[in-house]
């Protein structure tokens, strides 16, 4: 199926419903297979460069965030390889399992979840002092779930009412459950993932832009509630200025004097100045930074393109396969990828308000860094399954 009413992915005109094989036959895309395992290593050798100061100083140990980013790292990589042997359409099944799962740790992050930073979104596993953020699963539930529904109801998906309504329940209330965290940035990103879903799936452009049209105010009105979020705006718009104290853009300011004196070529891996107690979480949500105060414009032109490539061979997987599920759900994936790496080099850059989302397999976070090999192993296993040349 090549777009139009039933779906803008291309995709086959409906999906067998033979058994399918536990594991997927055919070559996996070995050029997406060589950017992510790529990224993963820039990753590692980045993080341990912005982290080992500040852990030296404050875990009383320079290795700490590698050690604990190697071994999410080695555990995701060995979770891409089994998933991408697994075939995709067993996922399917799990679709209402999946949200069903999502809602609950959701509500009970809001019931007993960690508190850090004026927000509460993370989940402590008892007993093991091991703690992770089930925002981070809701964005790949919520494609699984709508790339299901929208491949066995492709017409449906012409409907306000019968196809396109029943996704935006779904939105609605799971972004409501992010929004009590509050964890508006997140919230922003799972929104524009579902929007994305909905317009490769067929939904008619002019629905998507009276929705897009009432998100953007309904995103300044929810940021005005939260003084924080307030904050970040006011930031966004002139970080430099220092009047008032309850509105500090001191955080991006050091981003921007990161990025300045980095140049064209860097002042070199390891001699990055603001890494030194001067720039917050130089490790994570502003790693970015790090990477243009050290390799320059060129290293952040490195990272723009890697992304820029995976982008490009995810959306190929999704126009090239052979059934109309694994099309959607590649294309849920890297949208994913592309926005939440989009987010974060905007916020580092000045270019969007802050948020507190991870650069994609670079950024420390055990959570996020495991769940996008997952998600990359789904997409490498749909590689398997294109049409041939």
């Amino acid at each position: 199926m090549t777009g139009g009413s039933r779906g803008r992915v291309k995709a086959a005109s409906g999906q067998t419903e033979l058994k399918k094989p536990l594991y997927t036959p055919g070559h996996l895309d070995f050029p997406l297979l060589v950017a992510i395992v790529a990224l993963c290593a820039f990753g590692l050798v980045m993080l341990f460069s912005a982290s080992y100061y500040y852990a030296y100083t404050y875990k009383g140990d320079g290795f700490y965030y590698l050690k604990s980013q190697a071994m999410y790292c080695g555990a995701g990589l060995a979770a891409m390889y089994f998933l991408s042997r697994m075939n995709y359409h067993l996922f399917e099944k799990l679709r209402v399992f999946g949200l069903i799962a999502v809602l609950v740790l959701l509500v009970l992050v809001l019931v007993t979840g960690q508190e850090k930073n004026e927000s509460q979104r993370w989940l402590e596993i008892p007993g093991t002092g091991i703690a992770f953020q089930p925002s981070e699963f809701a964005k790949f539930v919520l494609i699984l779930y709508m790339a299901s529904f929208m491949a066995r109801h492709p017409k449906r998906m012409e409907s306000l009412a019968h196809g396109i309504a029943p996704m935006l329940i779904i939105m609605a209330v799971v972004a409501v459950l992010l929004l009590l965290q509050p964890n508006l940035s997140m919230t922003i990103i799972f929104v524009a993932t579902g929007v994305v879903m909905l317009y490769v799936g067929g939904a008619p452009l002019k629905y998507l832009l009276i929705l897009v049209a009432l998100g953007i105010p309904a995103v300044i009105l929810l940021a005005k509630t939260q003084e924080y979020q307030w904050a970040r705006l006011m930031i966004f718009l002139d970080p430099w200025d220092t009047s008032n104290p309850k509105v500090d853009g001191y955080q991006l300011r050091q981003s921007l004097y990161a990025l300045g004196s980095g140049g064209l070529f860097g002042q070199g891996l390891n001699f990055s100045r603001q890494k030194l107690l001067f720039l917050p979480y130089g490790e994570s949500d502003f790693i970015f930074a790090i990477i243009g105060e050290e390799l320059g414009f060129l290293g952040c032109t490195f990272v723009v393109a890697m992304y820029a490539f995976v982008a490009y061979r995810g959306m190929r997987i999704a126009i090239k396969c052979k059934d109309r599920f694994g099309s959607l759900l590649a294309a849920g994936i890297t949208a994913v990828v592309a926005l939440q790496a989009a987010v974060n080099i905007g916020v580092a850059t000045s270019s969007i308000p802050p948020t507190g989302q991870t650069l994609p397999l670079i950024s420390h976070g055990g959570t996020s860094l495991l769940i996008f090999l997952c998600a990359f192993g789904i997409l490498l296993n749909i590689s398997r399954n294109l049409e041939p040349q």
